[in-house]
């Protein structure tokens, strides 16, 4: 039998793949969300575009902040050039279904001894050889099949990062912006206390109120004065993390103060099975496994022997002339079996490693799903919690300034101590400074829920490796 009439039999002997085929691996889930029992977020902005997610909170400025995240952000760079190197080696892997084609033309000149004398002669050579794994037990597809499953982790991973550096910022400009009502509300107080200031200076002066009044209006506005000038140095620090988290050096990027509403929307969570498809941490490790169980069929793949074809062509002569002449030529074309007989048990051993490497990534698999679980129902606990909170603290405030209110005219009458002017109106900026407090937790609980929920992100969006 000629050797070309072996090959439709190794084609079709080539289409069988040792190793286990994948399977997704089972996990955690729950056919709702325990924190969702009993509240109904006040503005759940189920219209909101999950593409951009930001958009739910209405603020131009943020959104233009967010959209050079992705465009300048460095360590983003760094993440999308990892997954453009896991894909290359995705590639790269294919390769190994195809051919091997090598030319060697080559041209020497060199003494040729003869029985009577020796001379110069040149030696023209061209040359090409073929070989061709043809892949009998699938060593080659399920390394494919590895590296693209890894080159979609990769992808996921990118995902996540563009994720978390687009939230951090949005926490990062709410926090900024509670800064911004904090002065807001310090500057306020400040006028309030210069005001109480003078009321007690000519009441003292007219033999009223008494050194030690003036002396704890002194003291009080002073204080209020210094904790203004010291919210500075967090606005400044937010502002300079803003700028890296656009790619910016912190020079090149002013954001000017604002007082505007805060509101808190909340992004619409939907059933937790859907959980698994809308966070890329879970498709990254998901596909961790895919990539790890094709590990398994590369090892088994190991104990079987290697087949090749190969084949070589060439012409030798001294002369171009006569260089692909018949009888210049030499060829040659046979199939190479190869065959591990003995190396220790490595083969085995690599089998159980791979095996071992393929439990660790499926454990991580549901651990990352229970651990998005956690953190969906964490913030959900946080945002109901805070939400009632606040409910209670706008009550305090109005209290607070009622006191004070009230206080400040017994003093003026003479009926009361300054002392119970200070403590009433300590109180007042305290309640204040606590209800924006609240409000800076609903925000940062409201993005990190975004974040647990995957963003605008869907399993849809990981590539297919061409």
């Amino acid at each position: 039998m000629r050797p070309y009439c072996l090959l439709p039999a190794l084609v079709v002997i080539s289409a069988c793949s040792v190793g286990p085929d994948y399977q997704r691996p089972d996990s955690a889930t729950s056919p709702s969300y325990k924190e969702l029992s009993g509240w109904k977020p006040s503005a759940p902005a189920d219209e909101a575009d999950r593409g951009t997610w930001w958009s739910i909170y209405q603020d131009p400025i943020l959104a233009d902040l967010e959209a050079q995240v992705e465009v300048s952000n460095q360590n983003l760079k760094a993440q999308e050039a990892a997954y453009v190197q896991a894909v290359a080696v995705a590639r790269a892997a294919r390769s190994g279904f195809y051919p091997t084609l090598d030319a060697t033309p080559s041209f020497k000149r060199a003494t040729v001894a003869s029985s009577t004398k020796t001379k110069v002669g040149n030696t023209i050579d061209v040359s090409g050889t073929a070989s061709w794994d043809l892949d009998v037990w699938g060593k080659i597809r399920r390394t494919v099949e590895a590296d693209e499953a890894s080159a979609q982790a990769s992808a996921g991973d990118l995902a996540s990062a563009k994720l978390s550096l687009q939230s951090q910022l949005a926490i990062d400009y709410f926090e900024l912006r509670v800064q911004d009502q904090l002065i807001r509300i310090l500057e306020e107080a400040t006028e309030a206390y210069g005001q109480s200031l003078r009321i007690t200076q000519n009441q003292y002066k007219v033999g009223i109120a008494s050194r030690a009044d003036v002396a704890q209006a002194e003291t009080q506005l002073k204080s209020t004065q210094a904790s203004l000038i010291n919210v500075g140095v967090l606005r400044g620090q937010l502002e300079h993390a803003i700028a890296v988290l656009t790619g910016r050096v912190p020079a090149d990027l002013t954001i000017a103060a604002a007082v505007t509403p805060l509101t808190v929307p909340v992004s619409p969570t939907g059933v937790p099975s859907a959980l698994l498809e809308r966070r890329p941490d879970i498709a990254a490790a998901e596909r961790r496994v895919a990539a790890a169980n094709a590990e398994i069929g590369v090892a088994i793949a190991a104990y079987y022997p290697d087949l090749s074809l190969s084949a070589a062509l060439g012409y030798a002569s001294q002369t171009a002339a006569g260089l692909f002449q018949t009888a210049n030529r030499v060829w040659s074309f046979g199939p190479q079996l190869s065959q591990t007989l003995f190396n220790g048990g490595l083969t085995g051993y690599q089998v159980d490693q791979a095996k071992a490497t393929w439990e660790q990534s499926v454990a991580t698999y549901r651990q990352t799903v229970l651990t998005a679980f956690q953190q969906v129902e964490d913030e959900l606990t946080a945002l109901k919690v805070y939400e009632r909170e606040a409910t209670v603290q706008a009550d305090a405030i109005k209290s607070a300034h009622e006191a004070e209110r009230l206080i400040l005219n017994q003093y003026k009458a003479g009926t009361v101590a300054y002392t119970s002017v200070v403590t009433a109106q300590t109180a007042a900026l305290t309640d204040e400074e606590n209800a924006l407090t609240v409000m800076e937790n609903r925000l940062v609980a409201s993005v990190t829920l975004i974040q647990a929920l995957g963003g605008g992100w869907s399993a849809a969006q990981i590539p297919v490796i061409e």
